[in-house]
């Protein structure tokens, strides 16, 4: 029987959306409250230094409302080198720091995210290890978003981490080809294996959604977390927050969806 992976829900693109008026709507505070009653495991925020979604604003009034859900995580993705070491000292000196921190090595003017940590740069990782040893000494576990090269996953351990969340984008790029699907679903499931043969736990994030995500966990071993944004919060324009996180869940758990209506 597939364990139930935890979902954490990204809802920068509700911030997006409310960004594009002055009006506060809709709210991201609220839109995370929904997912959470519905049964979401966590919240994600990708605050970008140009505050083009998520706002500083919305990272600590995040952090608040996720105080009032014990057992629910809050997990702040950035680039280390920018704005994001600021948001977890910050929160950490109110008492209220993230439950992780997931470092991705985004320019400042990335569209998206679209690789991970080159790791077998010794410069990355000497740069690397120091800011993951003050995030760890804060009380929040560190995550480092990398491509699936079982290679590298001892070397995300030796710069601190505790877990890799596993860049996806390749893996759902090659969904509608059932023999590339196959070939990817191999890269991945060999990946998290070493990443937990090097005692990390994996996480996995990009492009996932209804249709990908149930063969993903059920091939894949030992996903702890996935973290689901655009697809997730485009499902919940048609179905509503509440039946889009259930079905998030359901999928987490590996069972397959009814396919999308086109």
């Amino acid at each position: 029987m597939t364990t139930a992976t935890q979902l954490s829900v990204n809802i920068n693109k509700v911030a997006l959306v409310r960004n594009t008026r002055h009006l506060g709507i809709p709210s991201v505070t609220r839109a995370a409250e929904l997912c959470l009653q519905a049964g979401a495991n966590g919240i994600t925020v990708h605050p970008r230094p140009d505050e083009r979604h998520i706002r500083s604003d919305d990272v600590f009034a995040l952090a608040e409302l996720l105080q009032r859900w014990p057992g629910r995580e809050y997990n702040i993705e950035g680039n280390p080198t920018q704005n994001v070491l600021g948001f977890v000292r910050e929160l950490a000196a109110r008492g209220q720091a993230p439950d992780q921190c997931t470092f991705v090595p985004d320019s400042e003017n990335q569209f998206t995210s679209d690789h991970g940590w080159p790791l077998a740069d010794a410069a990355v990782r000497a740069r690397l290890q120091p800011l993951i040893a003050e995030v760890t000494a804060l009380g929040v576990r560190v995550s480092l978003f990398m491509d699936p090269d079982p290679a590298l996953m001892p070397l995300a351990r030796d710069v601190g981490a505790q877990r890799v969340e596993l860049y996806t984008e390749p893996y759902a790029a090659a969904w509608s080809d059932p023999a590339a699907r196959r070939a990817q679903l191999a890269r991945y499931a060999a990946a998290a294996q070493a990443a937990l043969d090097a005692g990390l736990q994996v996480n996995a994030g990009h492009d996932l959604n209804r249709d990908n995500l149930p063969s993903f966990v059920r091939e894949v071993p030992g996903v702890a977390e996935v973290s689901i944004g655009h697809a997730l919060i485009a499902d919940a324009l048609e179905l509503g927050y509440a039946a889009t996180v259930r079905a998030y869940l359901a999928c987490c758990r590996g069972q397959d969806a009814a396919p999308y209506a086109i």
